[in-house]
């Protein structure tokens, strides 16, 4: 199976201005884990995750007044739609993150997580130990 066949292509988008606090609460309403930082001046993709926004209120900066832009991970490793799904674990696991970024050609097309990764292997395994046991 490939990360195309996995990945969300409904991705929340913000920008490099956005707060933690609009990040947060956005990323609440959709019931996702981490946001693509899309920085139009600086022509990047980055992206902010939920442990982004933890670590920051977690060392006493203040929500409302720390940016999107300050905190978006710079090394960030993107997939691409057609690697496989263990090429993309594979990378969460050596890079220790939960998300990728996933592009073709310029620009970001999806999202795919862990719990995306997990979703499709299970009926999978699920599958294989009915035919064995």
């Amino acid at each position: 199976m490939l990360v195309r066949d996995a990945m969300s292509t409904v991705v929340l988008t913000i920008g490099p201005t956005h707060t933690l606090r609009q990040a947060a609460g956005l990323m609440a309403a959709r019931r996702v884990g981490a946001a693509v930082v899309l920085d139009g001046d600086a022509g990047g993709v980055g992206i902010l995750t939920e442990r982004d926004i933890l670590k920051s209120v977690g060392i006493g900066e203040n929500p409302d007044l720390e940016t999107a832009g300050a905190h978006t991970t710079a090394d960030v490793v993107f997939a691409a739609p057609s690697w496989t799904l263990e090429e993309a674990a594979e990378a969460m696991a050596h890079g220790g993150f939960r998300h990728l970024v996933v592009l073709d050609g310029e620009g970001p097309v999806g999202i795919v997580s862990v719990r995306d990764i997990i979703r499709c292997w299970v009926p999978v395994r699920r599958q294989r130990a009915a035919l064995v046991g």
